[in-house]
């Protein structure tokens, strides 16, 4: 019994430094954009540093090569 003199205001304290960190991470902006890194995740073109012309030629000229 005498453990709870010590477990209760431990866990008072757990809680606060809980809350704490939760009302900081509202504050800095933390769950501002949750759909965003979602879209940029299946939105990724991982050719993008090719131009669309030199592409599109590339594509034609590997297409004609199989004829």
């Amino acid at each position: 019994m005498d453990i709870l003199y010590l477990l209760v205001p431990l866990s008072l304290l757990f809680v606060f430094v809980i809350a704490a960190v939760f009302w900081w991470s509202l504050k800095s902006g933390q769950y501002e954009d949750l759909e965003g890194p979602g879209h940029r995740i299946l939105m990724d073109d991982d050719r993008a540093d090719v131009p669309k012309e030199c592409s599109t030629v590339d594509a034609d000229q590997s297409r004609a090569g199989d004829k």
